[in-house]
Formats: structure tokens, C-alpha cells, sequence
């Protein structure tokens, strides 16, 4: 495509040159041949201005004074191939021979003996064309002179186009080169033009779009590994109930499974959010006493064994369907890993907020998928520039999630 483009302002911009070239060749030896009929038109004028002068102090007409000019005193004594192309009534004329002349003819009329008559002046110039002449004698010289300008211009209109399309050439070529993932940049950006215009919004045009194939990907893989657990759960539970009723163990297994695949989809649609999700001041403290509060209502666990350490107010920047998820999250694995009996103290200092669950001594441990909801709470934090630490501990687990302050 590139080529083409290059190729077609090439033939645009040389067809506009030889045309240019032409016209003003063309125009030159118009106004040439103009000037000469006028030069020779001007002497048979002044030429009639002094045979008039002539008769009326002879009262009888004399031969021109001019080699050139030949005065006639009736139509019929015109030569013959005058007379073959001018009509009596012409008053001027211009005559061309096949055998080399070239006439001008003038008709001049006067009186004589109280009767009307005319007299033709007839300028054989032919002689004196300068045109035709330079045309014979250095027409090769301005037919090479003319070539060489052609040709100087068809290299100036190659360079014009070479250097007016070379940056669209550059810029689809980095466009090719693009590769899947890769980091997005134009040369062509700082441009100050259309160009320059056009590169930066093709930058971010990409970038967006590769970040949406960021987001796709990210949401195939994490449905895939995050619902795989609960899923299986919840398959291998109803297996079971075929062969015998499900007790209250297995019932709240398969409740717990359905919890947190219903927590799993929302932490994923709101990952693949997240970049449409506005940013603002958000009020931590708050969130985290709703999800305290929500913690209490569906799981059975004892508020004495919390423990608070918080400033009356933090005010953080995020989101708060976000902030919320990633707290609900933490909070439930911080219950479920660490047992109903477990205690939990939430903290925030120096800029950290620490979520610290015991863990029971011999307590076996419970498999949850943990590995893939620290990427999924990884993310979520990501997705709001704040960062997350995981502390695992043989008698404590430690979360340290550091939001982003507000300025």
C-alpha cells in the first residue's frame, strides 16, 4: 500500500510538472509568433502612414521605400497565391505558401480624382521570422535544455514524494512489526502534523486494544483455574446424593462451594472492569467495618476474638466495588483457613493495613484453591495501584496491603 502511494504522488506530482512545462512552452512561443505578427503588422502600418503621406504630396502613388514591403495598386496585380487566399474585401490578411513565403498584406484605401480607391501593401517576411529561424538553429539546444529541466523536475517531484510519504511508510511498517503483547510506540508521534495526529492515536488505539486482550485472556484463564475447584466440589457432592441423602457436612460443602464461586465471578467481572471503573477517595475504615459486619452475618464466629487498631477515619484512592471485593476475600480466607476459633486483628500503620488471622496448632490444612485467590486479590490490588503481601506463618497468617494515599 505504501508503494502505491508513493508511486501514485509521484505520477501526480511529475504529470503536474510536464504539463506545467508544456503549458509554459506552449505559451512562450504564442506570445513568440504574437509579437512577430505585431512587429510586422506595425511596419505595414507605419509603412501605409507614409504612402498616404506620398500620395497626397505627389497625387499618385510610389514604390515603398522598404525591401520588404511591396505597394500594389489594384487586386488584380496581388500575386496569384495571394489572391487564391484573400478576398478583395479583407482588409488585412495573412498568407502561407507551400513554397516558402510568407505574406502579410494590408489593404489601404484612398481617393483619387474624387473616386474611392485601394491600394495593398504586401510583406513578403519571410525573410525576417525569427522564430522559425531560432527554431532551426538552436531548437536542438532548447529541446535538450527543455529535456534537462523535465528531467530536473521528474527528480525533484521523486524526491517530493519520496520524503512527503516516507513517514506513512515508516509508520506502517512499525505497524507490521507490531507483535502481540509488545510495547506500543511510534516514531512519527511527536510529529507536530496530520502525521503526528494520526501516530498517536494509532498508539493508543493499539495499547487499548492490547490491553482488552490483556483483560480477555486474563478472564479465560481465570475461569478456568478459579470455578475448576468449587465446580468439581460441587460435582463430586451431588455424585454422592445419587447413592445416599447428603448430611449437614456435605450440605455445607456444597453451600461453601456455591459462595465462593458466586465470590470467584464477581472478583472476576470486576477485574475485567477494572479499567472502566472510575477512581476515588474512598473511606477504608468504613469498608471494613460492612465487611466485618457481613463476615458476622453468614459465618458463625465469635466478634470477641477481633481485634481493631484504626484511625477514625482513613480516607484511600480506589474503588470501592473493588475495595470491598478484595476485603470480603481476605477476611473469608483469614476465617477459613484459620478455623472458626481462629482470632483476627485487622491494623493500619505506616501506611499498611495488616490482616492477621492464627492459625491452631496440628490443624490440618484446608484446601481452598488459596494459590489462585492470591493471584485473583494480587490483581485486584494491581488493578487499583495499590500492592498486597501474603505472610503465611506456622502459627499466624499475615495479609499487608498497602493502598494508595490520597494526596
Amino acid at each position: 500500500m505504501s508503494q502505491s502511494i508513493r508511486q501514485r504522488l509521484f505520477a501526480a506530482l511529475a504529470g503536474f510538472t510536464v504539463l506545467l512545462c508544456l503549458c509554459y512552452t506552449g505559451l512562450a512561443l504564442v506570445i513568440a509568433y504574437v509579437t512577430e505578427d505585431m512587429l510586422v503588422q506595425r511596419l505595414l502600418e507605419r509603412e501605409a502612414v507614409a504612402v498616404n503621406q506620398r500620395l497626397r504630396q505627389h497625387g499618385q502613388l510610389t514604390p515603398s521605400g522598404s525591401d520588404l514591403i511591396t505597394v500594389y495598386g489594384s487586386y488584380l496585380d496581388l500575386p496569384q497565391a495571394v489572391r487564391a487566399q484573400v478576398p478583395p474585401s479583407a482588409p488585412r490578411a495573412e498568407v502561407f505558401t507551400t513554397t516558402g513565403q510568407h505574406y502579410h498584406v494590408l489593404a489601404l484605401d484612398f481617393v483619387t480624382g474624387g473616386k474611392p480607391a485601394r491600394c495593398y501593401l504586401l510583406a513578403d517576411v519571410a525573410p525576417v521570422l525569427v522564430v522559425s529561424r531560432l527554431t532551426r538553429e538552436v531548437g536542438g539546444v532548447v529541446a535538450g535544455v527543455a529535456l534537462a529541466l523535465i528531467a530536473l523536475a521528474l527528480l525533484l517531484a521523486y524526491w517530493l514524494a519520496r520524503r512527503l510519504v516516507l513517514p506513512l511508510q515508516r509508520l506502517a511498517h512499525e505497524a507490521r512489526q507490531l507483535a502481540p503483547g509488545g510495547a506500543v510506540h511510534f516514531s512519527e508521534r511527536d510529529r507536530p502534523d496530520e502525521i503526528g495526529f494520526l501516530a498517536r492515536r494509532l498508539e493508543t488505539t493499539f495499547t487499548e486494544l492490547q490491553a482488552v486482550l490483556r483483560r480477555e485472556q486474563a478472564f479465560t484463564r481465570d475461569v478456568s483455574h478459579e470455578l475448576r475447584t468449587p465446580l468439581t466440589l460441587m460435582h463430586n457432592t451431588l455424585a454422592l446424593a445419587y447413592a445416599q441423602p447428603l448430611d449437614k457436612q456435605e450440605q455445607a460443602q456444597l453451600r461453601q462451594a456455591t459462595d465462593d464461586m458466586r465470590a470467584t465471578i464477581d472478583v472476576l467481572f470486576a477485574l475485567a472492569r477494572a479499567e472502566q471503573l472510575p477512581g476515588d477517595v474512598v473511606e477504608l475504615r468504613g469498608c471494613i467495618e460492612q465487611c466485618l459486619l457481613r463476615l458476622l452475618d453468614e459465618h458463625p464466629w465469635d466478634a470477641s476474638l477481633l481485634t481493631l487498631d484504626l484511625p477514625e477515619r482513613l480516607e484511600v484512592v480506589g474503588n470501592v466495588q473493588l475495595v470491598m471485593l478484595l476485603l470480603n476475600n481476605c477476611l473469608g480466607n483469614a476465617l477459613f483457613h484459620g478455623g472458626p476459633a481462629c482470632r483476627i486483628s485487622i491494623a493500619f500503620a505506616q501506611g499498611r493495613l495488616s490482616i492477621v488471622n492464627t492459625v491452631t496448632a496440628g490443624q490440618p490444612r484446608r484446601v481452598h484453591g488459596f494459590a489462585h485467590g492470591q493471584n485473583l486479590l494480587l490483581r485486584l490490588a494491581q488493578a487499583m495501584r495499590w500492592d498486597i503481601v501474603f505472610h503465611p506463618g506456622a502459627a499466624q497468617y499475615r495479609v499487608d496491603i498497602i493502598p494508595l494515599q490520597k494526596q
